[in-house]
């Protein structure tokens, strides 16, 4: 999609830190990181939010959650135990209306969901 940063991010465009990347997903480091351990995972295919995940293919949704599994691994934080979260809307904070997935970790996270 024309001026989606996370679309640029994915064409090269605009620079990033990649941890990983398949055919249908790619991942790299939040330049604002919330936690030690914090990346970004993006389906390849364009869609604003989890509210729109209906028009996103089945595998597509499935490959972005085995590559959250996959950054876990490589971070060092899968056994230790890490968070998956995906803002969707204005009044969640979502800054990039490009369907993303933010795993945390790397240290003790607050109990605290809001």
């Amino acid at each position: 999609m024309e001026n989606c940063l996370f679309c640029s991010i994915i064409n090269g465009s605009i620079p990033s830190a990649k941890v990983y990347e398949d055919e249908k997903t790619f991942a790299f480091r939040d330049i604002h990181p919330m936690a030690k351990t914090h990346v970004l995972v993006v389906p390849k295919t364009h869609v604003s939010s989890a509210a729109d995940a209906a028009d996103v293919p089945d595998d597509v949704l499935a490959a972005c959650l085995r590559t959250c599994a996959k950054v876990a691994e490589t971070e060092g934080i899968s056994s230790s135990g890490f968070r998956i979260v995906s803002n969707s809307g204005p009044d969640a904070c979502q800054s990039v209306p490009h369907l993303h997935f933010h795993v945390l970790g790397g240290q003790k996270l607050t109990e605290s969901m809001a």
